[in-house]
């Protein structure tokens, strides 16, 4: 699922992993979502983003808290 939406490009959002290169971080709509926004309401916020953008960040999240293998592409600036 996160095949290549999460991104890591050097010099992009301090390097740290972003949706599609997009200058919005996977912690970002982490933030959102503990705060209790829906998907709903962060796709009206950010209507770059698409529902499967978020289905990549928590799927991301659970991999980084298992330490799994994480399908990232890395960009070079």
């Amino acid at each position: 699922m996160t095949a290549f939406r999460i991104t890591v490009v050097p010099g992009l959002c301090g390097g740290r992993p972003t949706i599609r290169g997009l200058r919005v971080t996977v912690a970002d709509v982490l933030e959102l979502l503990a705060g209790g926004m829906s998907y709903e309401e962060i796709l009206a916020d950010y209507p770059y983003l698409e529902r499967e953008d978020i289905a990549a960040c928590l799927d991301f999240a659970a991999k980084q808290a298992r330490r799994e293998e994480l399908p990232i592409r890395r960009d070079a600036a």
